[in-house]
């Protein structure tokens, strides 16, 4: 996966861009990244934000290793599959952006 790949997944799977980066957020403060993708030329960085603030690299790989799953698309390279808690904050945030956007029309159509 490039790139390029690597960020449209991302934005398709409850992931949003924070300070340039795709981000997952907290639940209870869906403003603030806890954890990013750091695309830099040829590699992409995992960083998780600690609690004092601080972002902590906890992989990297070469997006030549970073290869989509056949089935479901999810990138498979990167750790993302092995971490714990993962897979149910990025679900939690795709819900959130789901709702959101739900929310949008009715908004629309009442102002009418």
């Amino acid at each position: 996966m490039d790139r390029n790949e690597l960020t449209n997944w991302a934005l398709a799977n409850g992931w949003q861009m924070i300070a340039g980066c795709p981000s997952l957020t907290k639940p209870s403060s869906p403003k603030d990244a806890i954890v990013r993708l750091v695309l830099k030329g040829t590699v992409v960085n995992l960083e998780i934000k600690k609690p004092i603030g601080k972002w902590e690299k906890i992989s990297g790989a070469p997006y030549g290793k970073i290869e989509a799953d056949p089935e479901t698309g999810f990138p498979r390279g990167l750790g993302l599959d092995t971490i714990s808690g993962f897979t149910m904050l990025m679900q939690d945030n795709k819900n959130r952006m789901v709702f959101a956007n739900l929310a949008e029309p009715a908004k629309s159509s009442n102002s009418e």
